[in-house]
């Protein structure tokens, strides 16, 4: 096909493992952004060096590569075998794609960093006014930093549409695709909605992080490595209904580091979510313990009206959701999560080396060893 770069060759070493899958991707991704750049460059050296680089090194830059892992482990458990380049070459178009929901989430949420370093439209604008450019330094960065996701999404689509036409498989990947973006952006619009309309709903909190990350960070990566393997639509079911657990499980554990977490070792502020009182299942239900106990002064610090803008009224917002137990009731329902994420699994048929590897991502992702985790070892 006139255009579009060669297909990946397959790794040195072989990639057996989900994990392993997470770590042979990097190069498949760092081969795709090189051709990207190199077209990127012809086609406007500005726009190649300001815009295209930078966004590919936030690709590149850290990050889990579960989504590669997730897809990995969907692949071998329909009976994937063989060469993987196919499941790299999805894995990097997810890559991609969390690249733009980065970019865009930090602009929406007004993240100052990211991985560590300062976020995308952070750094565009820093270049504006050191440029001495004319307008708004913040306006240009954000405009800027819309434009390098716009860029990453259709990245990532191009690659996806070219590992499609490259498989047998390529109407059936497609169509995971096609529903995980629209799903992505059901996800953002309602995270937004919650927090103009100051919900406090543990049901909405649970809708939005299914459809902005459990659905987004598992489920649909699983299906998208069994459709490549050809998997049966009972198969994809179970494996989409363990993903949809885990992912939850996974979001869940985010929302805890987001609170709680150490910003020395995340690379990210551990306030963003509190002062922007961004509606979690780790807020919803403190909100839900504080009014049913009575505890007048953890539902003010939590109240949708709370101005969390200050340090001493985020450090009251953690106490209370220490206080109120909220703590404690997301860790075990991350456990719970976990146990049926592995309980679906099995229904899939999965082969035992597959349904081990599961149990293991599941273990990385939440945090929870699952009680079943014997039973596939």
């Amino acid at each position: 096909m006139p255009g579009l770069p060669p297909v990946t060759a397959p790794p040195a070493e072989p990639v057996d493992a989900p994990l392993a899958a997470a770590d042979a991707v990097g190069t498949v991704l760092g081969q795709v952004l090189d051709e990207r750049l190199r077209l990127s460059r012809a086609v406007d050296p500005v726009f190649g060096r300001e815009l295209a680089d930078r966004l590919a090194t936030l690709a590149t830059r850290g990050g889990k590569r579960l989504r590669t892992a997730f897809a990995h482990c969907g692949w071998r458990a329909a009976g994937g075998s063989g060469d993987p380049t196919a499941v790299l070459r999805t894995g990097a178009a997810l890559e991609l794609l969390q690249a733009c929901a980065l970019i865009h989430d930090d602009v929406m949420d007004g993240s100052v960093r990211r991985r560590g370093v300062p976020a995308l439209h952070v750094q565009l604008a820093r270049g504006h006014w050191a440029a001495g450019m004319h307008g708004s330094s913040e306006s240009f960065g954000t405009s800027a930093a819309v434009l390098a996701g716009d860029l990453a999404l259709a990245w990532a689509d191009d690659l996806l549409a070219e590992t499609a036409l490259g498989t047998p498989h390529g109407a059936r990947l497609h169509e995971e695709w096609r529903a995980m973006r629209t799903e992505m952006v059901a996800g953002q619009y309602r995270d937004l909605h919650a927090q103009a309309a100051r919900s406090s709903g543990v049901d909405e909190a649970l809708t939005i992080a299914t459809l902005k990350s459990a659905l987004y960070t598992v489920a649909r990566p699983l299906a998208l490595g069994a459709c490549l393997a050809g998997a049966e639509e009972r198969v994809l079911d179970a494996l989409r209904a363990a993903g949809r657990c885990a992912g939850l499980a996974f979001q869940l554990r985010n929302d805890l580091v987001g609170a709680f977490g150490d910003p020395a070792q995340t690379g990210e502020p551990a306030d963003d979510d509190l002062r922007s009182r961004k509606l979690t299942y780790l807020l919803a239900v403190a909100v839900r313990l504080a009014d049913a106990g009575d505890d007048r002064q953890a539902a003010a610090a939590l109240a949708p009206d709370a101005d969390l803008r200050s340090g001493s009224a985020v450090r009251q917002a953690r106490s209370a959701l220490r206080r109120t137990g909220a703590r404690e009731v997301v860790e075990a329902k991350i456990e719970e999560l976990a146990d049926l994420a592995l309980t679906h699994f099995d229904r899939s048929g999965a082969p035992p080396a597959a349904r081990h590897g599961f149990a293991a991502l599941v273990e990385r992702a939440t945090g929870a060893v699952p009680s079943a985790e014997e039973e596939v070892a």
